[in-house]
């Protein structure tokens, strides 16, 4: 090869080698694009405002001022069953209830809704398989007035419970029912609203509640037991309470960790009244000079029986209690309590 050939090859190298250093340099100093996000103006709905559901309402809610808003909607969309703004008075809806259920954001028609008065306007605000049931309360026992359909209560049987001895009874409050719904107040199933637009707090002599028809029974012999009172509940969830249910049995915890399943679990829980394991407190929990237990009966000769206990007449006048399987003779109007393998 000769001399001019290598300098050529050795000339085009160098330009090359220059043109790549000159192309790195201008890359590197470059800035990259930066994106930006553009922002997108939402979108025009061309129509009237319709009244849509804020939350999903299940069969049997009792509609609130939150229950509800007005939505614009696509003029073509609406129909004629629905809610319009220019024509509704939002004040008026409230103590209405869904008769079927309603999805959040989904228009609310006025066929879905029941107006206090209309017919048929209390079985639809009831559960299915629930009854209605009407308590007579004093406004000492409704809370003051502070009770609002819709709400949560518990309920409260506190009576006198006879005896004998000295003829002083025993006094015993109880919890025989939570987590009662509240139907109406007297014959008022909304919230009166006064001109401020603030609900308006004012006594009632009568609450409608909603019960089971086990529960509704057992209401009506509480009555002739004693009176009723009202003790209103949080809002908030109570974690004890959702730790027994499920202890029970009454709530099913979902498979897995799907946030759906749980809430639906705590609607559930939320929504279901309960009965028995009742709490109580008698008289000796709230004073020293009351009772804790029924006193028990004087029998005839003298002396006194313990309560549920059988006596036996003793020798030389008195009763004496006795204890183990005994048997009852009746002579005309006299009772001989026998204890069995033996004769007093």
């Amino acid at each position: 090869m000769d001399s001019r050939k290598i300098v050529l090859l050795v000339g085009a190298l160098i330009v090359a080698a220059i043109t790549a250093f000159f192309a790195r340099t201008l890359i590197a100093g470059s800035s990259a694009p930066q994106a930006g996000a553009v922002a997108m103006a939402a979108p025009v709905v061309d129509g009237p405002e319709v009244l849509v559901a804020t939350r999903s309402l299940p069969v049997g809610t009792i509609l609130d001022a939150t229950a509800l808003k007005f939505q614009p909607w696509p003029k073509e969309l609406v129909d004629n069953a629905y809610y319009l703004r220019d024509k509704t008075n939002l004040q008026s809806l409230q103590g209405t209830v869904v008769r079927s259920i309603i999805t959040a954001g989904q228009p609310v028609t006025q066929g879905s809704l029941v107006k206090p008065g209309d017919r048929g306007f209390l079985a639809a605000a009831l559960g299915p398989g629930m009854r209605a049931v009407t308590v007579p309360v004093s406004a000492q026992a409704a809370v003051a007035g502070f009770v609002f359909p819709g709400d949560r209560i518990d309920l409260v049987l506190t009576q006198t419970v006879a005896g004998g001895g000295d003829g002083q009874p025993l006094k015993v409050s109880e919890t025989i029912m939570r987590n009662i719904r509240v139907l109406a107040t007297d014959q008022r199933t909304d919230n009166l609203v006064g001109e401020d637009g603030k609900t308006q707090v004012r006594t009632f002599s009568n609450v409608t509640i909603e019960a089971t028809p086990k529960m509704a029974e057992q209401v009506a012999v509480a009555q002739t037991l004693g009176s009723l009172s009202l003790s209103l509940r949080s809002i908030a969830d109570n974690s004890a309470e959702l730790e027994e249910a499920i202890a029970s049995g009454a709530v099913k915890v979902p498979d897995g960790n799907d946030p759906k399943a749980e809430k639906a679990m705590m609607v559930r829980l939320a929504s279901q009244p309960s009965a028995g394991a009742s709490s109580y407190q008698t008289g000796a929990d709230v004073s020293r000079y009351q009772r804790s237990t029924v006193p028990g009966k004087t029998v005839e000769g003298g002396g006194q029986a313990m309560q549920g206990v059988p006596v036996a007449p003793a020798a030389g006048g008195g009763a004496v209690a006795v204890q183990g399987p005994v048997v009852r003779v009746a002579r005309g109007n006299s009772l001989t309590v026998v204890p069995v393998g033996g004769k007093n």
